[in-house]
């Protein structure tokens, strides 16, 4: 049989010796072996090191997220061929979209994230600055920037499409190269992956490595700057955490473990309302999608003791409804297990799970098969216990298929009490339609819980379920969980960079963030800021414009045009008894209206529109009599690659006659790039 190659240091390469045979997990037949003897690891990740992250690093936020975004067009142009693969994974066609499509989603998703909140720069500020002296000379910033290493992740089998994907999402846009190993049983379908990504060119030389097999003494290899990023068992977790390179090098580790998550139902969800029937279903979907071969699937269904019996006949009525068979065959809801190994494994685990309860639907030892021979696939009933929730088996055995236990609850205290037996899980979901014992419930199990997915007939109709990350989100877990977040948006690109905290000068800083800051110099010419064009701005570009005096009939025409005439603005008697300002004050918003009219340019031209204000503070009241100035400055600029313009964030500072500020805000604006203006020409 074909050894499944490896795509190490610029080239594919195939392991040595007879490898380790992979099986459609339908038929039994042999697809291909798998074996790395002979490669060349530590190479590997130098390659990685050497060629792909300085690529990655020459590129901005922004660039990266193009090409992410660009991978997941192309890969959704190909996803056909990986349904095909994905096919000889047991997966049903349902299954193979939410593996794949779930990937793909997780692309685009990140890089439209990315263009959002992400700078058009390869340095990432973070949190405001920090006056670290008197006189404004010596300040502090924390940038992020990337790590020069390579992040290794070792991926579980039940996801082999969106599981490397999520992970490679969030370290390609930190600028930090990746190293695929995803899990024997389904490698094949990864390495499928693997090979329209390579094949697209997208993407930079040495940004994404793969390798089929063992990762022999890859650990060996990592160094303070390298990355693991682990799905798998907590057993496996821990291993690999505490190997030796990791702890000596404090390699940063990820894990997300198998755990044991929950779904609760609250005492008003009584059969007949619509919240039963939505937990009812959640239940047996997560049991039968991907054959219960989720990280997130539930795994302990509390009920009230008053619903055991009929959330029990309800569920079974909708598992009997559920046939099981090859993904090609007519009908069939829920396929094969990845593998016979995978099988027996559970087999194994519902054994134990016997001994704290009893089976109310199915069979572990048989099971009727559509389209396929039960004796060669790596198929198995869904399976439903009734379990003692007193019992330790229920809150540590996962049996890791379609398999669920219900367990009785008494008391909202009892069901928080039983959550945090599993002690750690990614995911919990509360189906009630009452607000108190959802809030009691959720912040009870939340120190438990990566999350928790709230369920009722509210939200029904747009919920994703109890079962789908979304990259928008964390995910992870704490305890048993593995205390990983592969994910989080921002947080899970930000897990892929280096905080350091600079202490410099105004003038430092600003060259080091590409970012004005307060008292780094500022540049005034005869050219208005507004009329220059994207390109031609630079931070620090600035306009001082003003004095503009308010006056009492400046507010009063201000407060009857806008309807604002709050006591402190127009009554004499009332703001004299007020502590702060003890006489009539002008609005902050005409305050801020007056600058604008100063700094504004009026005519058309690269200045496309005002979206929005930042950080907006009134510092000090601005009384009658009054003048205004205003120095307006460049700030940050965010060019858009794909559009005619882009982002220019400016300092306002407004002062009075005696130089104190009066207010504080960024002015956030669109301005068009050369030639294209409103009006220009073509």
């Amino acid at each position: 049989m074909t050894l499944l190659r490896s795509h190490l240091s610029g080239s594919w390469q195939t392991g040595s010796g007879a490898g380790r045979p992979l099986h459609d997990a339908v038929t039994g037949e042999e697809i291909a072996r798998i074996s790395t003897d002979g490669l060349d690891m530590a190479a590997a990740l130098d390659h990685g090191r050497r060629v792909g992250g300085p690529a990655l690093r020459a590129l901005t936020f922004h660039q990266r997220a193009a090409l992410l975004k660009a991978l997941g067009q192309h890969l959704r142009e190909h996803r056909e061929e990986l349904y095909a693969v994905s096919a000889r994974t047991g997966a049903t066609p349902g299954d193979s979209a939410f593996d794949v499509d779930g990937g793909i989603g997780v692309l685009l998703a990140y890089a439209s994230k990315a263009k959002r909140e992400l700078p058009n720069s390869t340095v990432l500020v973070e949190g405001p600055l920090e006056p670290l002296g008197k006189g404004g000379t010596f300040l502090g910033e924390h940038v992020l920037t990337p790590l020069h290493g390579v992040a290794v992740q070792v991926n579980a089998f039940n996801f082999p499409v969106w599981g490397p994907l999520e992970k490679l999402a969030p370290a390609f846009l930190a600028g930090v190269p990746t190293l695929i190993k995803p899990a024997s049983p389904t490698a094949f379908l990864t390495a499928k992956l693997v090979e329209l990504i390579v094949d697209s060119g997208l993407l930079p030389e040495g940004a994404v490595q793969f390798v089929a097999g063992s990762l022999g003494d890859t650990f060996e290899h990592l160094t303070g700057q390298d990355l693991v990023s682990f799905t798998g068992s907590a057993a496996t977790a821990q291993t690999l955490r505490s190997h030796p390179a990791i702890v000596r090098n404090s390699v940063r580790f990820s894990a997300e473990a198998d755990s044991l998550n929950l779904a609760a139902l609250g005492p008003d969800a009584t059969r007949g309302t619509e919240e039963f029937d939505l937990f009812v279903k959640a239940l047996t979907t997560e049991m039968t999608v991907k054959a219960g071969q989720k990280c997130t699937a539930i795994r302990r269904a509390f009920v009230p003791r008053a619903q055991l019996d009929a959330v029990a006949e309800a569920a079974s009525a909708r598992l009997a409804e559920v046939v099981v068979g090859a993904p090609d065959a007519d009908g069939v809801r829920m396929g094969a297990l990845a593998s016979l190994e995978q099988r027996e494994e559970v087999r194994r685990s519902v054994k134990a799970l016997r001994e704290a309860g009893r089976i109310v639907f199915g069979d572990p030892d048989t099971v009727e098969v559509t389209g396929a021979d039960a004796g060669r696939g790596a198929f198995v009933s869904p399976l439903l216990f009734v379990g003692d929730p007193e019992r330790s088996e229920p809150h540590e055995v996962e049996a890791f298929g379609p398999v669920a236990t219900l367990l009785p609850y008494d008391t909202t205290d009892q069901l928080i009490d039983y959550a945090a037996r599993g002690q750690g899980s990614l995911a919990g979901s509360v189906v009630s339609a009452d607000p108190e014992f959802v809030r009691e419930v959720v912040l009870g199990i939340a120190p438990f819980h990566g999350r928790i997915h709230v369920l009722n007939a509210r939200d029904a109709k747009e919920s994703t379920g109890h079962g789908s990350p979304l990259p928008q989100l964390v995910h992870g877990g704490p305890g048993r969980a593995g205390g990983g977040e592969e994910m989080g948006g921002m947080r899970g690109v930000r897990h892929h960079l280096q905080r350091t905290a600079i202490q410099a000068d105004p003038e430092s800083l600003a060259a080091i963030t590409g970012q004005w800051v307060p008292g780094a110099p500022r540049r005034e010419d005869t050219v208005h800021p507004f009329r220059k064009h994207l390109e031609e701005l630079r931070p620090g570009d600035a306009l001082v414009a003003g004095p503009r005096r308010v006056s009492r009939e400046d507010v009063e025409h201000f407060a009857e045009f806008t309807g604002d005439t709050f006591y402190a603005h127009m009554d004499d008697a009332a703001a004299a008894a007020n502590p702060l300002f003890g006489e009539r004050v002008a609005h902050g918003y005409l305050v801020v209206s007056l600058a604008a009219g100063l700094f504004v340019d009026p005519d058309p031209g690269p200045v496309l529109a005002n979206f929005g204000v930042d950080g907006l503070r009134f510092l000090t009241p601005v009384r009658f009599g009054d003048e205004l100035t205003v120095t307006l400055t460049c700030k940050q600029i965010t060019p858009r690659e794909s559009a005619d313009y882009g982002e220019v964030r400016w300092d306002a500072d407004v002062t009075r006659q005696d130089g104190e500020s009066v207010a504080r805000y960024d002015v956030l604006t669109l301005v068009a790039k050369q030639g294209h203006e409103q009006g220009a020409q073509a």
